[in-house]
């Protein structure tokens, strides 16, 4: 049996800090490079703060303090056993804005991290200079628009997409299948684009989140993520978050897609428009699946560099 790596093993040598920041709460583990105005990238599902390591550098060498965080549950950052609603998640972004000596940050994220930067811009709008994300429709707009197919027969509906939510609200078995040898490769492998699915850089980075994934808790911390938000739905509580998020967005947004996106759907895309208050973008980046910073980095960092000093 493969033992079970260091939680210190996501602190990988590179041209940034390593730093822990305590923050709502729990200790977060972070990257960081640059100086300048805060730009706080927020990972998605299966990652940790290493999925911006093009960023990071790329933002840092524009100007921009950037500074990349292993969510919670997530790489070296606590795992404690409760927290994994919006609320809370929410609350960790506050705090750790607060905590990085900033009255204010930009936000991007990318599909879990970009759901929680939509909801920090709307539950914590003075802390928040705009939201760039990734690969992440409005949390009600993607919702609206799951439930809306959810009965539809066609092979490809936002529905199906979202399937993998599903399969997280069972005990224990999840877990086994997230951290089996052939999982990740796997879900990687549906949700890129075929250029980097076939490209040499494809293996070794799924290796690295394959690692990740292996550290004790982060498995069944990645699926508390999505059991909230499907248990949420028949709860108090996610009517209070999605009346809380009814709220319209006036920061600048940028919401960035893979044009070949098989997780978010092109009529989910532009479901998010009643949200938006504020300036807004939508790009997509051609020949790019469901991970634009791992498929496309110089494209992801052009665009979001563009849009935040535009800003």
């Amino acid at each position: 049996m493969r033992r079970a790596p260091d939680p210190a093993a996501v602190r990988i040598d590179g041209p940034w800090t390593h730093r822990d920041v305590y923050a709502n709460g729990i200790r977060l583990h972070t990257a960081e490079a640059g100086d300048g105005p805060l730009v706080v990238l927020l990972h998605g599902f299966a990652g940790f703060w290493w999925t911006w390591r093009h960023q990071l550098t790329a933002l840092g060498d524009a100007g921009f303090r950037a500074v990349a965080v292993d969510l919670r549950g997530y790489g070296d950052s606590d795992k404690p056993p409760r927290g994994y609603d919006a609320w809370t998640l929410s609350g960790d972004v506050a705090g750790l804005i607060r905590a990085l000596g900033a009255p204010r940050a930009h936000l991007v994220g990318h599909g879990w991290g970009g759901l929680l930067a939509w909801s920090a811009a709307a539950l914590h709008p003075r802390l928040v200079d705009s939201v760039s994300t990734v690969s992440a429709p409005h949390p009600i707009a993607l919702r609206d628009e799951a439930r809306r197919t959810v009965l539809r027969r066609r092979p490809r509906n936002q529905a199906r997409a979202l399937s993998p939510m599903l399969r997280s609200q069972l005990p224990i078995a999840p877990e086994r299948w997230l951290v089996r040898e052939d999982t990740l490769p796997r879900l990687f492998g549906l949700w890129s684009g075929r250029r980097w699915r076939e490209s040499p850089d494809f293996a070794d980075a799924v290796a690295r989140y394959q690692e990740a994934m292996l550290i004790p808790g982060v498995a069944h911390c990645a699926l508390e993520y999505y059991r909230w938000a499907v248990r949420s739905q028949f709860r108090s509580e996610g009517r209070r978050y999605t009346e809380a998020m009814q709220r319209r967005i006036r920061t600048p947004v940028l919401q960035l897609y893979g044009a070949d996106d098989p997780c978010v759907l092109p009529y989910t895309r532009m479901a998010s428009a009643p949200w938006l208050k504020g300036p807004a973008e939508h790009l997509e980046l051609p020949g790019v699946g469901n991970l634009p910073p791992e498929e496309d980095p110089a494209g992801t960092s052009a665009a979001i560099t563009a849009f935040l000093k535009s800003h």
